[in-house]
């Protein structure tokens, strides 16, 4: 029986996703789930043309949830060279969400070697062929992204998918990003979903350069980062003047252990004593 947590829920492309009782989300967009993978991961950082030049392609699917965006890539990569191989590390809270997406038929819509693959994964939180090689290291990504520094992994893409920063800040601070671009290649990029302004200050921070993605079930752009700045659609002068405010601050967790309310005080306590313009002024320009 699927847990009561994790409610299915139909996307407009026919793609199913889960909502999340805990954190009041869904775990993607409306508009699809299975589209919300190829648009804001696979196509920004450049999965398929990579393959090209690439016999090995590493991948790190930081909430990895429903297994939607390394699916999404398997199967890229995989159509255009079935023989290229895969390096995936795989980062989630909640083995439930997995095993039940698995349970539900939730991945049914994509090939029989993608659904096996990924129901391995989910039950053994290792897998091993001709190739993929992937782990699922399950826990506080915090901690568990540690794992993934210590093997000197550099990443050709970087998926970012935890819920919102306002519902799960811990994975949108300053220090963890920081962690995380530690495991990005030279040539890698980093792609998210989010375009706040206080995730967008934390990668810069971080030292990566940042980029828009197209909007995909919103109406706000995601986010695409590197760390030479090349091939990154520009912002816009808008979004620019975003982070020319208090939206701008980011979150901060310094030693990656505080809860959310704690993570978010911090921020509101930084906000309210900044001399950057509210972001509440900057709207209200927008609207004129």
């Amino acid at each position: 029986m699927l847990d009561k947590s994790f409610t299915p829920k139909l996307t407009d492309d026919g793609s199913y996703t889960f909502f999340s009782d805990e954190f009041e989300e869904l775990f993607h967009s409306h508009s699809g789930a299975k589209q919300e993978a190829q648009y804001k991961f696979i196509e920004p950082c450049q999965i398929k043309e990579k393959v090209t030049v690439k016999n090995t392609i590493k991948i790190i699917d930081i909430c990895y949830g429903l297994g939607y965006n390394t699916a999404v890539a398997l199967e890229n990569i995989w159509s255009i060279n079935p023989k290229t191989k895969i390096e995936l590390f795989a980062l989630e809270n909640d083995i439930n969400v997995p095993l039940q997406a698995i349970k539900s038929d939730l991945l049914d819509n994509f090939s029989d070697d993608v659904i096996d693959d990924l129901s391995s994964l989910a039950n053994h939180q290792k897998l091993k062929n001709n190739r993929l090689n992937a782990q699922l290291l399950l826990g506080d990504a915090r901690q568990t992204i540690k794992t993934i520094i210590n093997q000197n992994f550099q990443a050709e893409a970087i998926f970012l998918d935890p819920f919102s920063p306002p519902k799960c800040p811990q994975l949108w601070t300053v220090g963890f990003i920081k962690l995380v671009s530690q495991c990005l290649g030279k040539d890698g990029y980093l792609a998210t979903y989010s375009c706040a302004a206080s995730v967008r200050t934390a990668l810069q921070l971080a030292g990566l350069k940042i980029g828009a993605t197209r909007s995909v079930g919103r109406r706000s752009p995601g986010t695409i980062a590197n760390w030479k700045g090349n091939n990154l659609p520009p912002l816009s002068q808008q979004e620019i003047e975003h982070l020319q405010t208090r939206a701008a601050i980011p979150y901060r967790d310094p030693d990656l252990i505080d809860t959310a309310e704690i993570i978010k005080t911090r921020r509101e306590k930084e906000q309210s004593k900044s001399d950057l313009e509210p972001s509440s002024h900057w709207k209200k320009k927008m609207v004129k």
